[in-house]
C-alpha cells in the first residue's frame, strides 16, 4: 500500500468515527457520505478512490466504517464486543471462564439473564411454529469441560411428518413413516442448533464451526443469533461458510435493550397464549442462509453423543415413545423451566 493510500486511510478512520451514526436506520449513502467527508479531508482524492476505501474498510473488524446489509448505507461500527457479551462466554461462566475477569457481579448477572431470556424465546418460538424443542444443559455445568462447547448443541430441534387437520396435527402420518422406514430414512428430521446472543466480524467463525463440530450427526446445523445482523460484510461471511458448508443461520432481530425488556424465562416458558403472541410479535426473524439437510443421521454419531449424555438418551427415549404413540408431544421434564439454566 501506497504513503498516500495508507495517509487516506488514516485520515478516514479519524473522519468516519465523528461522522457516521450508530444506528444503522440512520446510515448515510456513498454520495453524501464523500461529500461529508471531502469537508474534513486533506488531499485531492476522486470518488472513485473513496468509494473503494469504504468498501475496503467496511470488510474489515478494526475500521470504523460498516455497510448495511441490505442497503447502501454506511454507519458506525460498534466497537468489538466484550468477551462477556457473547453466548458462548456466558454459557462458560459456569464452567469457571468468567472467573478470573475483571467484571462486576451485576454485569455478568445481567448478561447471564440475556441468554438465558433468549434460550427460553427461541424454545417458545419453535414450539408454537410446530417444531419440537429438547434443550441440552448438563454439559455445560461448571465441571464440565470446555470441550463440550465443540460437542454438544444448546438444542436440537426436532421435525416430525404430522396430519394436516387440526385436531390431527400431532398425529404422525402412518404412510409417511412407512415410506421412511422402507427407505431407510430417519422417521423424524434432527437439527443440531448453537444459540449465540451477538454476531461479529471478530467471532462469527467460531461461532460457525462450533456449530458445524456439535452438528455432524443431526441433518442439519442452526446457528441461532439473538441480534439482528446488519453489518453487510459479516452477513456475506456467513454466506460464504454456509455455501461450503451448509449451516443455517438465522437471526431473531433481538437487540440486548429488547432482551432486557422481556420477562423472565419462566413467564415466557409458561405464557398464556396471548402473552406468547404478544412475544413472538416482538421478533423480526431473518433467514440468512437456509441449511444444508442430509437425508440421513449419523446414527454411530448419535449413539456416540448418548454414551457421553444422558440428556441425549432422554431425547432418544423421548422420540421412541413418540413414535410407539403414533403422536408426536412435545418433551415434558418435570419442570419445563428446567430445561433452561437456572438462576431465571
Amino acid at each position: 500500500m501506497t504513503t498516500t493510500s495508507m495517509s487516506l486511510r488514516t485520515q478516514l478512520n479519524d473522519i468516519l468515527i465523528a461522522i457516521l451514526p450508530t444506528n444503522p436506520v440512520e446510515s448515510i449513502k456513498g454520495t453524501e457520505l464523500i461529500r461529508l467527508v471531502r469537508l474534513q479531508l486533506n488531499g485531492n482524492y476522486s470518488d472513485a478512490s473513496l468509494r473503494y476505501h469504504f468498501s475496503i474498510m467496511s470488510c474489515d473488524p478494526s475500521s470504523p466504517i460498516a455497510k448495511v446489509e441490505k442497503g447502501q448505507g454506511y454507519y458506525r461500527r460498534s466497537a468489538a464486543a466484550p468477551h462477556l457479551s457473547s453466548a458462548q462466554e456466558l454459557l462458560s461462566l459456569t464452567q469457571g471462564r468468567l472467573d478470573d475477569m475483571n467484571t462486576d457481579q451485576t454485569s455478568m448477572d445481567l448478561a447471564m439473564m440475556r441468554i438465558r431470556k433468549f434460550r427460553a424465546i427461541v424454545y417458545r418460538y419453535f414450539e408454537v411454529n410446530g417444531r419440537f424443542p429438547f434443550v441440552f444443559r448438563d454439559p455445560f455445568t461448571r465441571e464440565s469441560p470446555l470441550g463440550n462447547l465443540w460437542k454438544f448443541p444448546e438444542m436440537v430441534l426436532i421435525d416430525w411428518e404430522t396430519g394436516e387437520a387440526p385436531e390431527e396435527e400431532m398425529t404422525l402420518e402412518p404412510g409417511m413413516l412407512s415410506l421412511k422406514q422402507r427407505l431407510g430414512i430417519s422417521p423424524f428430521g434432527l437439527h443440531a442448533a448453537r444459540l449465540r446472543i451477538q454476531p461479529s466480524l471478530q467471532t462469527y467463525r467460531e461461532d460457525f464451526f462450533q456449530t458445524l463440530a456439535i452438528s455432524q450427526w443431526a441433518q442439519a446445523g442452526e446457528l441461532i443469533y439473538a441480534a439482528p445482523i446488519i453489518d453487510e460484510a459479516l452477513a456475506d461471511g456467513l454466506r460464504r461458510l454456509n455455501s461450503a458448508f451448509g449451516i443455517g443461520i438465522t437471526s431473531f432481530g433481538l437487540t440486548q435493550e429488547m432482551l432486557d425488556d422481556l420477562p423472565r424465562p419462566a413467564q415466557i416458558l409458561n405464557a398464556h397464549p396471548r402473552e406468547t403472541e404478544a412475544m413472538m410479535g416482538r421478533l423480526e426473524i431473518n433467514r440468512i442462509a437456509a441449511p444444508k439437510i442430509r437425508p440421513h443421521l449419523d446414527w454411530n454419531g448419535l449413539n456416540s453423543l448418548k454414551s457421553e449424555s444422558e440428556e441425549a438418551q432422554k431425547m432418544m427415549t423421548w422420540l421412541v415413545n413418540c413414535l410407539e404413540k403414533g403422536r408426536a408431544e412435545q418433551y415434558r421434564d418435570d419442570d419445563i423451566a428446567g430445561q433452561i439454566p437456572s438462576g431465571q
